[in-house]
């Protein structure tokens, strides 16, 4: 489904899993300068819209993922996380509910697939979950002014979550844009987005994880985990991990070589003196840093080694510390990259 946006002046059409939406309008460096200074808003309509309605619904969406979701006050945002019975993550959810019914957003294409499981776990509750991408879209706003825009333009808003999506019918789409541009905002395409998400070692589903990925190996503890609640699926790793061990592998933010006239690929291999120990995730140019990347090692790789990730010298800094898990306090690299949640607390 091709945005509309597509035909801005300017607009570069995005490849790969953000086809369908631009992934810049021109020059990148000074929309992620408009991100971090003011307000940005990034049309992220590929992304996949459901909506669940009946008055089970919350404590439903409680007993399913791994984050508290029964009181959840309307407009309040949430992630949270699918996992399987051996704990590896199956879907990423941005939640918000508006006091009739849960809106779920999700990454482009996993809509169906999650419909699927929620509907087979329907059983006998008062429960009506749909997938509406066709008729609504998300857009991202970035910035320290995002709170304060698109109050009465959008569906629903996932407050406190960072970077704030909102949810807007998709025939406003363009509309809805028009109305962050006149409170001052800039648009921003998924380029400056995904700059700025790896420079504050945000991972995200299906790029920075893999099948075998579980909550505590890439920092969703926490942010899309909550660790006191009642059962759901997968909740016996996440216990095991949090309480008597260590995740295998951690997230790193990988400073990149930038003499390289490339960026490494998803999937390519992250090696220790010729020796893979990880892959990457996601990478790009950020507009101060230069070229960064995300990365999945094991964790036993000193923090301060030398790493090549698709044959690129990388410097690593932490996000997952090599002591996660076993009741430790996962360190997050957050202070100094990520102005755009810093702005918001």
């Amino acid at each position: 489904m091709e945005s509309p946006l597509l035909a801005e002046p300017g607009a570069v059409p995005a490849t790969g899993p953000d086809a369908g939406v631009a992934a810049h309008y021109g020059d990148p460096f000074l929309e992620q300068r408009h991100a971090v200074a003011g307000l940005a808003v990034v049309d992220t309509s590929h992304r996949g819209v459901l909506r669940v309605t009946g008055q089970d619904r919350l404590t439903w969406l409680h007993s399913l993922t791994s984050q508290h979701l029964e009181r959840l006050g309307p407009g309040v945002g949430a992630e949270a996380l699918i996992l399987s019975p051996q704990g590896h993550v199956q879907h990423h959810l941005v939640l918000a509910d508006d006091g009739e019914a849960t809106w779920i957003s999700v990454e482009p294409g996993t809509g169906p697939a999650l419909l699927d499981f929620l509907t087979s776990m329907r059983f006998m509750l008062r429960v009506e979950p749909a997938d509406v991408t066709s008729e609504f879209a998300t857009l991202t706003l970035l910035g320290p002014d995002a709170e304060a825009t698109l109050g009465g333009a959008a569906t629903v808003r996932a407050a406190g979550v960072v970077p704030l999506l909102v949810v807007v019918p998709r025939q406003r789409l363009v509309a809805a844009v028009e109305a962050v541009r006149d409170a001052g905002g800039a648009l921003a395409g998924m380029w400056a987005h995904e700059a700025l998400r790896i420079a504050a070692g945000r991972p995200r589903f299906g790029l920075d994880t893999d099948h075998r990925t579980i909550p505590h190996e890439v920092g969703w503890i926490g942010s899309a985990v909550h660790l006191d609640k009642g059962c759901y699926r997968g909740q016996e790793t996440v216990a095991r991990v949090h309480n008597l061990g260590h995740p295998p592998r951690r997230l790193v933010l990988l400073q990149l070589d930038g003499l390289a006239d490339s960026l490494p690929a998803h999937g390519d291999p992250v090696e220790l003196d010729g020796a893979a120990v990880g892959f990457v995730g996601s990478a790009a140019r950020h507009y101060e840093l230069g070229p960064i990347a995300l990365g999945l090692v094991k964790r036993t790789v000193p923090v301060r080694a030398q790493l090549e990730a698709g044959g690129i010298a990388a410097a690593q800094e932490v996000i997952v510390a090599p002591d996660a898990g076993a009741n430790v306090q996962i360190t997050l690299s957050r202070e100094r990259s990520d102005p755009i949640a810093r702005s918001r607390e």
